[in-house]
Protein backbone atom coordinates (compact mmCIF):
# COMPACT_ATOMS: atom_id res chain seq x y z
CA UNK A 1 0.00 0.00 0.00
CA UNK A 2 1.33 3.43 -0.70
CA UNK A 3 2.26 5.47 1.97
CA UNK A 4 0.27 9.25 0.87
CA UNK A 5 -0.17 10.84 4.05
CA UNK A 6 3.13 13.79 5.64
CA UNK A 7 5.40 12.32 8.14
CA UNK A 8 4.95 13.58 11.36
CA UNK A 9 8.38 13.96 12.27
CA UNK A 10 9.00 16.26 9.58
CA UNK A 11 8.65 20.18 9.58
CA UNK A 12 7.24 21.80 7.11
CA UNK A 13 8.76 25.64 6.07
CA UNK A 14 7.81 28.12 3.75
CA UNK A 15 10.88 27.46 1.51
CA UNK A 16 11.27 23.66 1.53
CA UNK A 17 8.06 21.13 -0.20
CA UNK A 18 7.68 17.69 0.89
CA UNK A 19 7.36 15.10 -1.75
CA UNK A 20 6.22 11.74 -0.80
CA UNK A 21 6.69 8.06 -3.22
CA UNK A 22 6.09 5.05 -2.88
CA UNK A 23 9.30 3.89 -1.27
CA UNK A 24 9.64 6.99 1.65
CA UNK A 25 9.06 10.31 2.43
CA UNK A 26 11.68 13.48 1.59
CA UNK A 27 12.02 17.08 2.31
CA UNK A 28 13.87 18.63 -0.88
CA UNK A 29 14.76 22.06 -1.89
CA UNK A 30 11.65 23.18 -4.77
CA UNK A 31 14.25 25.27 -7.07
CA UNK A 32 16.26 22.43 -7.69
CA UNK A 33 15.26 19.40 -10.76
CA UNK A 34 14.23 15.85 -9.49
CA UNK A 35 12.69 12.94 -11.25
CA UNK A 36 11.60 10.32 -9.43
CA UNK A 37 10.57 6.25 -9.55
CA UNK A 38 8.44 4.13 -7.78
CA UNK A 39 11.16 1.73 -7.47
CA UNK A 40 13.62 4.53 -6.86
CA UNK A 41 15.30 6.85 -4.44
CA UNK A 42 14.64 10.47 -5.77
CA UNK A 43 18.21 11.72 -8.06
CA UNK A 44 18.70 15.46 -8.16
CA UNK A 45 19.84 16.02 -11.91
CA UNK A 46 23.70 16.73 -12.63
CA UNK A 47 24.18 15.54 -9.08
CA UNK A 48 26.96 13.08 -8.71
CA UNK A 49 26.33 12.60 -5.31
CA UNK A 50 23.91 9.60 -4.65
CA UNK A 51 21.00 10.48 -2.44
CA UNK A 52 21.38 9.36 0.91
CA UNK A 53 18.84 6.42 1.54
CA UNK A 54 15.44 7.09 3.48
CA UNK A 55 14.85 5.44 7.12
CA UNK A 56 12.33 1.91 6.13
CA UNK A 57 8.55 3.51 7.02
CA UNK A 58 6.74 1.38 9.62
CA UNK A 59 3.90 -0.86 7.91
CA UNK A 60 0.42 1.04 8.06
CA UNK A 61 -2.20 -0.64 11.10
CA UNK A 62 -4.08 -3.27 10.16
CA UNK A 63 -6.99 -2.81 12.05
CA UNK A 64 -7.67 0.68 10.56
CA UNK A 65 -10.85 0.58 12.30
CA UNK A 66 -9.28 0.38 16.43
CA UNK A 67 -6.98 2.86 15.03
CA UNK A 68 -9.71 5.50 14.23
CA UNK A 69 -11.70 4.65 17.26
CA UNK A 70 -9.00 4.85 19.65
CA UNK A 71 -7.93 8.46 18.06
CA UNK A 72 -12.09 9.39 18.28
CA UNK A 73 -12.98 8.37 21.87
CA UNK A 74 -9.75 6.54 23.47
CA UNK A 75 -10.61 3.47 25.62
CA UNK A 76 -14.12 4.79 26.90
CA UNK A 77 -17.11 3.63 24.94
CA UNK A 78 -18.32 5.10 21.68
CA UNK A 79 -20.23 8.29 22.24
CA UNK A 80 -24.21 7.63 22.47
CA UNK A 81 -25.39 9.06 19.46
CA UNK A 82 -23.29 6.63 17.13
CA UNK A 83 -24.43 3.47 19.12
CA UNK A 84 -28.18 4.65 18.30
CA UNK A 85 -27.29 5.35 14.77
CA UNK A 86 -25.53 2.28 14.15
CA UNK A 87 -28.22 0.63 16.20
CA UNK A 88 -31.16 2.11 14.14
CA UNK A 89 -28.98 0.97 10.81
CA UNK A 90 -28.46 -2.29 12.02
CA UNK A 91 -32.53 -2.99 13.01
CA UNK A 92 -33.65 -1.60 9.28
CA UNK A 93 -30.77 -3.73 7.27
CA UNK A 94 -31.69 -6.63 9.46
CA UNK A 95 -35.25 -6.39 8.54
CA UNK A 96 -34.41 -6.26 4.93
CA UNK A 97 -32.39 -9.40 5.07
CA UNK A 98 -35.10 -11.27 6.85
CA UNK A 99 -37.90 -9.86 4.33
CA UNK A 100 -35.57 -12.33 1.74
CA UNK A 101 -34.42 -14.98 4.06
CA UNK A 102 -37.44 -15.51 6.01
CA UNK A 103 -41.10 -13.47 4.62
CA UNK A 104 -43.10 -13.39 7.44
CA UNK A 105 -46.93 -11.95 8.46
CA UNK A 106 -47.90 -8.47 9.27
CA UNK A 107 -47.61 -9.97 12.96
CA UNK A 108 -43.57 -10.81 12.12
CA UNK A 109 -44.26 -14.72 12.49
CA UNK A 110 -42.50 -16.43 9.79
CA UNK A 111 -44.46 -17.75 7.05
CA UNK A 112 -42.75 -20.57 4.86
CA UNK A 113 -43.46 -20.57 1.16
CA UNK A 114 -44.75 -23.56 -0.55
CA UNK A 115 -43.37 -25.79 -2.74
CA UNK A 116 -43.63 -25.04 -6.01
CA UNK A 117 -43.32 -28.70 -8.20
CA UNK A 118 -45.52 -31.76 -6.52
CA UNK A 119 -46.64 -34.82 -7.13
CA UNK A 120 -49.42 -36.41 -6.32
CA UNK A 121 -49.06 -40.48 -7.70
CA UNK A 122 -46.93 -42.46 -5.21
CA UNK A 123 -47.11 -46.07 -7.00
CA UNK A 124 -45.19 -45.43 -10.10
CA UNK A 125 -44.43 -48.68 -12.02
CA UNK A 126 -41.86 -47.91 -14.45
CA UNK A 127 -38.45 -47.75 -13.53
CA UNK A 128 -37.44 -43.82 -13.05
CA UNK A 129 -34.57 -42.34 -14.69
CA UNK A 130 -33.86 -39.26 -11.55
CA UNK A 131 -31.83 -37.57 -9.53
CA UNK A 132 -31.67 -36.16 -6.17
CA UNK A 133 -30.14 -32.98 -5.23
CA UNK A 134 -29.83 -31.85 -1.74
CA UNK A 135 -27.64 -29.26 0.83
CA UNK A 136 -26.55 -31.38 4.12
CA UNK A 137 -27.22 -28.66 6.59
CA UNK A 138 -31.03 -28.62 5.31
CA UNK A 139 -33.72 -30.75 7.63
CA UNK A 140 -36.28 -31.13 4.46
CA UNK A 141 -33.70 -32.90 2.25
CA UNK A 142 -32.47 -34.96 5.30
CA UNK A 143 -35.53 -36.36 4.74
CA UNK A 144 -34.87 -37.85 1.11
CA UNK A 145 -31.63 -39.13 2.36
CA UNK A 146 -32.09 -41.34 5.22
CA UNK A 147 -35.29 -42.73 3.14
CA UNK A 148 -33.46 -43.18 0.14
CA UNK A 149 -30.95 -45.32 2.31
CA UNK A 150 -33.45 -47.18 4.10
CA UNK A 151 -34.82 -48.42 1.09
CA UNK A 152 -32.05 -49.21 -0.75
CA UNK A 153 -32.35 -46.71 -3.75
CA UNK A 154 -28.58 -45.84 -3.71
CA UNK A 155 -27.83 -46.81 -7.10
CA UNK A 156 -31.31 -46.31 -8.28
CA UNK A 157 -31.75 -42.94 -7.26
CA UNK A 158 -28.35 -40.45 -7.82
CA UNK A 159 -27.31 -38.08 -5.47
CA UNK A 160 -25.77 -34.57 -5.89
CA UNK A 161 -25.10 -32.87 -2.92
CA UNK A 162 -24.82 -28.94 -2.91
CA UNK A 163 -23.31 -26.73 -0.63
CA UNK A 164 -24.35 -23.46 1.14
CA UNK A 165 -22.97 -20.22 -0.71
CA UNK A 166 -22.27 -17.06 0.94
CA UNK A 167 -25.18 -15.36 -0.85
CA UNK A 168 -27.60 -18.27 0.81
CA UNK A 169 -27.63 -19.82 -2.68
CA UNK A 170 -26.81 -23.78 -3.11
CA UNK A 171 -23.58 -24.52 -5.05
CA UNK A 172 -21.56 -27.22 -6.03
CA UNK A 173 -18.16 -27.00 -5.80
CA UNK A 174 -15.46 -30.15 -4.86
CA UNK A 175 -15.16 -30.01 -0.91
CA UNK A 176 -11.68 -32.29 -1.23
CA UNK A 177 -13.49 -34.60 1.47
CA UNK A 178 -12.89 -38.14 1.23
CA UNK A 179 -14.66 -39.90 3.64
CA UNK A 180 -17.01 -42.83 2.56
CA UNK A 181 -18.75 -43.57 6.03
CA UNK A 182 -20.51 -39.70 5.23
CA UNK A 183 -22.23 -38.04 2.98
CA UNK A 184 -19.92 -34.90 1.71
CA UNK A 185 -20.84 -31.81 -0.54
CA UNK A 186 -19.27 -32.37 -4.39
CA UNK A 187 -20.21 -31.64 -7.86
CA UNK A 188 -23.24 -31.86 -9.51
CA UNK A 189 -23.16 -35.36 -11.30
CA UNK A 190 -26.12 -34.94 -13.44
CA UNK A 191 -25.89 -31.37 -15.38
CA UNK A 192 -22.72 -30.24 -14.36
CA UNK A 193 -23.97 -26.98 -13.13
CA UNK A 194 -21.85 -24.65 -10.78
CA UNK A 195 -25.25 -23.51 -8.80
CA UNK A 196 -28.46 -25.11 -7.93
CA UNK A 197 -30.04 -22.34 -9.69
CA UNK A 198 -28.88 -23.33 -13.43
CA UNK A 199 -30.29 -26.88 -12.65
CA UNK A 200 -33.52 -25.32 -12.42
CA UNK A 201 -33.16 -22.80 -15.16
CA UNK A 202 -32.80 -25.86 -17.17
CA UNK A 203 -36.31 -27.13 -16.83
CA UNK A 204 -38.17 -25.88 -20.26
CA UNK A 205 -39.32 -22.46 -20.07
CA UNK A 206 -36.72 -21.98 -17.04
CA UNK A 207 -37.00 -20.66 -14.03
CA UNK A 208 -37.00 -17.98 -11.81
CA UNK A 209 -38.27 -18.69 -8.40
CA UNK A 210 -36.47 -20.49 -5.00
CA UNK A 211 -34.28 -22.87 -5.93
CA UNK A 212 -34.72 -25.00 -3.23
CA UNK A 213 -33.38 -28.57 -2.19
CA UNK A 214 -34.93 -31.30 -1.58
CA UNK A 215 -35.33 -31.36 -5.81
CA UNK A 216 -35.70 -34.52 -7.33
CA UNK A 217 -34.80 -34.01 -11.14
CA UNK A 218 -35.91 -36.29 -14.23
CA UNK A 219 -32.96 -36.68 -16.32
CA UNK A 220 -34.63 -37.81 -19.75
CA UNK A 221 -37.09 -34.92 -19.67
CA UNK A 222 -34.65 -32.08 -17.98
CA UNK A 223 -37.49 -31.10 -15.91
CA UNK A 224 -38.19 -30.36 -11.99
CA UNK A 225 -39.80 -33.41 -10.56
CA UNK A 226 -40.77 -32.41 -7.30
CA UNK A 227 -39.12 -30.10 -4.53
CA UNK A 228 -41.65 -31.12 -1.50
CA UNK A 229 -39.70 -32.73 0.60
CA UNK A 230 -42.63 -35.08 2.15
CA UNK A 231 -44.17 -35.98 -1.51
CA UNK A 232 -40.16 -37.47 -2.33
CA UNK A 233 -40.16 -39.35 0.42
CA UNK A 234 -43.58 -40.97 -0.36
CA UNK A 235 -42.44 -41.61 -3.53
CA UNK A 236 -39.24 -43.13 -2.66
CA UNK A 237 -40.92 -45.46 0.11
CA UNK A 238 -43.86 -46.68 -2.15
CA UNK A 239 -43.00 -45.69 -5.96
CA UNK A 240 -39.90 -47.35 -6.43
CA UNK A 241 -40.02 -50.99 -4.91
CA UNK A 242 -39.47 -52.07 -8.64
CA UNK A 243 -35.90 -51.07 -8.42
CA UNK A 244 -35.62 -50.79 -4.85
CA UNK A 245 -32.55 -52.97 -2.97
CA UNK A 246 -35.17 -53.52 0.37
CA UNK A 247 -38.85 -53.12 -1.10
CA UNK A 248 -40.35 -54.88 1.97
CA UNK A 249 -39.67 -52.28 4.20
CA UNK A 250 -42.74 -50.13 4.31
CA UNK A 251 -42.27 -46.93 6.27
CA UNK A 252 -46.20 -45.79 5.75
CA UNK A 253 -48.22 -48.87 6.05
CA UNK A 254 -51.86 -48.60 5.12
CA UNK A 255 -52.74 -49.64 8.75
CA UNK A 256 -51.18 -46.77 10.35
CA UNK A 257 -52.06 -44.06 7.62
CA UNK A 258 -54.10 -42.17 10.32
CA UNK A 259 -51.70 -42.26 12.95
CA UNK A 260 -48.61 -41.06 10.49
CA UNK A 261 -50.93 -37.84 9.34
CA UNK A 262 -51.85 -37.19 12.87
CA UNK A 263 -47.77 -36.94 14.00
CA UNK A 264 -47.50 -35.12 11.03
CA UNK A 265 -50.45 -32.80 11.47
CA UNK A 266 -48.94 -31.87 15.04
CA UNK A 267 -44.98 -32.20 14.72
CA UNK A 268 -44.71 -30.11 11.38
CA UNK A 269 -45.79 -26.72 12.31
CA UNK A 270 -44.65 -26.66 16.03
CA UNK A 271 -41.60 -28.74 15.99
CA UNK A 272 -40.36 -28.83 12.16
CA UNK A 273 -41.34 -25.45 11.18
CA UNK A 274 -41.71 -24.52 15.19
CA UNK A 275 -37.89 -24.14 15.20
CA UNK A 276 -38.05 -21.73 12.20
CA UNK A 277 -40.98 -20.01 13.75
CA UNK A 278 -38.69 -19.34 16.58
CA UNK A 279 -35.25 -18.27 14.56
CA UNK A 280 -37.08 -16.50 12.15
CA UNK A 281 -39.47 -14.60 14.32
CA UNK A 282 -39.24 -10.55 13.40
CA UNK A 283 -41.36 -9.59 16.51
CA UNK A 284 -41.24 -10.39 20.05
CA UNK A 285 -44.83 -11.39 19.99
CA UNK A 286 -44.39 -13.59 17.41
CA UNK A 287 -41.06 -15.61 19.20
CA UNK A 288 -42.92 -16.46 22.35
CA UNK A 289 -46.02 -17.83 20.45
CA UNK A 290 -43.20 -20.04 18.52
CA UNK A 291 -41.06 -21.06 21.52
CA UNK A 292 -44.49 -21.90 23.88
CA UNK A 293 -46.05 -24.23 20.48
CA UNK A 294 -42.37 -25.93 20.09
CA UNK A 295 -41.58 -26.87 23.97
CA UNK A 296 -45.15 -27.45 24.22
CA UNK A 297 -45.08 -30.50 21.57
CA UNK A 298 -41.80 -31.65 22.84
CA UNK A 299 -43.24 -32.18 26.25
CA UNK A 300 -46.04 -34.17 24.70
CA UNK A 301 -43.64 -35.98 22.49
CA UNK A 302 -41.74 -36.94 25.79
CA UNK A 303 -43.74 -38.43 27.66
CA UNK A 304 -45.60 -40.26 24.74
CA UNK A 305 -42.06 -41.78 24.03
CA UNK A 306 -42.07 -42.97 27.50
CA UNK A 307 -44.02 -45.56 26.44
CA UNK A 308 -43.62 -45.78 23.12
CA UNK A 309 -40.73 -46.86 20.77
CA UNK A 310 -41.64 -44.75 17.77
CA UNK A 311 -44.49 -42.72 17.54
CA UNK A 312 -46.44 -45.63 15.84
CA UNK A 313 -45.59 -47.82 18.14
CA UNK A 314 -43.34 -50.65 17.43
CA UNK A 315 -42.72 -49.48 13.79
CA UNK A 316 -40.97 -46.87 12.27
CA UNK A 317 -42.62 -44.67 9.49
CA UNK A 318 -42.18 -41.23 8.10
CA UNK A 319 -43.61 -39.28 11.15
CA UNK A 320 -40.30 -40.85 12.71
CA UNK A 321 -38.47 -40.12 9.83
CA UNK A 322 -39.70 -36.28 10.01
CA UNK A 323 -39.13 -35.50 13.54
CA UNK A 324 -35.60 -37.33 13.51
CA UNK A 325 -34.33 -34.66 11.24
CA UNK A 326 -35.02 -31.51 13.38
CA UNK A 327 -34.12 -33.51 16.89
CA UNK A 328 -30.53 -34.33 15.57
CA UNK A 329 -30.11 -30.66 14.90
CA UNK A 330 -31.63 -29.34 17.80
CA UNK A 331 -28.96 -28.71 20.19
CA UNK A 332 -25.78 -28.95 17.62
CA UNK A 333 -27.92 -25.46 16.09
CA UNK A 334 -31.45 -24.98 16.88
CA UNK A 335 -30.96 -24.34 20.72
CA UNK A 336 -28.63 -21.46 20.11
CA UNK A 337 -28.61 -19.73 16.71
CA UNK A 338 -32.66 -20.27 16.89
CA UNK A 339 -32.74 -19.01 20.58
CA UNK A 340 -34.83 -22.45 21.77
CA UNK A 341 -33.32 -22.32 24.72
CA UNK A 342 -35.89 -23.28 26.88
CA UNK A 343 -34.26 -26.89 26.63
CA UNK A 344 -31.76 -29.03 25.12
CA UNK A 345 -32.81 -31.96 23.98
CA UNK A 346 -30.60 -34.14 25.93
CA UNK A 347 -32.96 -32.57 28.69
CA UNK A 348 -35.23 -35.03 27.38
CA UNK A 349 -34.02 -38.73 27.95
CA UNK A 350 -36.78 -40.10 26.35
CA UNK A 351 -36.71 -37.62 23.15
CA UNK A 352 -33.19 -38.30 23.27
CA UNK A 353 -32.77 -41.84 23.57
CA UNK A 354 -35.48 -42.19 20.40
CA UNK A 355 -33.07 -40.09 18.50
CA UNK A 356 -30.26 -42.58 19.65
CA UNK A 357 -32.26 -45.21 18.92
CA UNK A 358 -33.49 -44.30 15.01
CA UNK A 359 -29.49 -42.99 14.48
CA UNK A 360 -28.46 -46.33 14.94
CA UNK A 361 -30.64 -47.84 12.12
CA UNK A 362 -27.79 -49.09 9.71
CA UNK A 363 -27.36 -46.84 7.22
CA UNK A 364 -28.82 -43.50 9.12
CA UNK A 365 -25.59 -42.34 10.72
CA UNK A 366 -24.01 -42.09 7.37
CA UNK A 367 -26.41 -39.38 5.98
CA UNK A 368 -25.70 -37.42 8.46
CA UNK A 369 -22.35 -34.89 8.27
CA UNK A 370 -22.42 -32.31 11.94
CA UNK A 371 -19.61 -30.53 11.16
CA UNK A 372 -21.36 -29.21 7.44
CA UNK A 373 -24.65 -29.19 9.20
CA UNK A 374 -23.02 -26.25 11.29
CA UNK A 375 -20.96 -24.73 9.05
CA UNK A 376 -24.28 -24.64 6.60
CA UNK A 377 -25.93 -22.80 9.34
CA UNK A 378 -23.71 -20.62 11.68
CA UNK A 379 -21.05 -19.34 8.42
CA UNK A 380 -23.81 -18.57 6.40
CA UNK A 381 -27.23 -17.49 8.12
CA UNK A 382 -25.23 -14.00 8.11
CA UNK A 383 -28.66 -12.23 9.48
CA UNK A 384 -28.39 -14.45 13.03
CA UNK A 385 -24.63 -14.77 13.44
CA UNK A 386 -23.20 -11.91 11.90
CA UNK A 387 -19.89 -12.55 12.98
CA UNK A 388 -20.22 -16.33 11.37
CA UNK A 389 -18.53 -17.45 14.24
CA UNK A 390 -19.50 -21.34 14.33
CA UNK A 391 -19.35 -22.93 18.32
CA UNK A 392 -17.78 -26.30 19.66
CA UNK A 393 -20.07 -29.13 19.26
CA UNK A 394 -22.24 -30.24 22.02
CA UNK A 395 -20.72 -33.23 23.91
CA UNK A 396 -24.00 -34.82 23.02
CA UNK A 397 -24.10 -34.77 19.50
CA UNK A 398 -21.12 -36.52 18.27
CA UNK A 399 -21.01 -40.29 17.14
CA UNK A 400 -19.77 -41.26 19.51
CA UNK A 401 -22.23 -40.11 22.45
CA UNK A 402 -25.25 -41.20 19.57
CA UNK A 403 -24.06 -44.45 19.46
CA UNK A 404 -24.27 -45.46 23.38
CA UNK A 405 -27.01 -48.44 23.82
CA UNK A 406 -30.71 -46.54 24.32
CA UNK A 407 -32.56 -49.90 25.22
CA UNK A 408 -35.09 -48.89 23.77
CA UNK A 409 -36.41 -52.07 22.33
CA UNK A 410 -37.29 -53.18 25.17
CA UNK A 411 -40.84 -50.88 24.41
CA UNK A 412 -41.40 -53.34 22.15
CA UNK A 413 -45.03 -54.90 22.44
CA UNK A 414 -43.32 -57.98 21.79
CA UNK A 415 -39.74 -57.48 22.47
CA UNK A 416 -38.84 -57.48 19.03
CA UNK A 417 -36.04 -55.54 17.38
CA UNK A 418 -37.09 -53.18 13.85
CA UNK A 419 -35.15 -55.00 11.17
CA UNK A 420 -33.75 -52.71 8.61
CA UNK A 421 -32.23 -54.93 5.78
CA UNK A 422 -29.34 -53.23 3.97
CA UNK A 423 -28.47 -54.75 0.39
Amino acid sequence: MFNTSLHPALPISANKTTIVTASFTSTVNPKRYYYNSPRMSLHRLNDPSPPKPSPPQPPPNPNLLSTITNLLWGQSLPPQLLISTARSIWASTWQLMMSQLAPSDSTGRYTRPPSKFRVSNFSRQNPPSFHLYVGLPCPWAHRTLIVRALKGLENAVPLSIASPGMDGSWEFRDSGVLNAERVNPGRDNANGCRTLREVYGLRRGGYDGRATVPMLWDVERKEVLCNESYDIIQLFNSGFNEIAGNPELDLAPISLKGRIDEWNSVIYPNVNNGVYRCGFAQSQEAYDAAVNDLFSTLDVLEDHLESSRYLCGDTLTLADVCLFTTLIRFDLVYNVLFKCTKKKLLEYPNLYGYMRDIYQIPKVAATCNFQATMDGYYNILFPLNPGSICPIMPSGCGHEALSRPHNRESLCSADKRLQVFAT
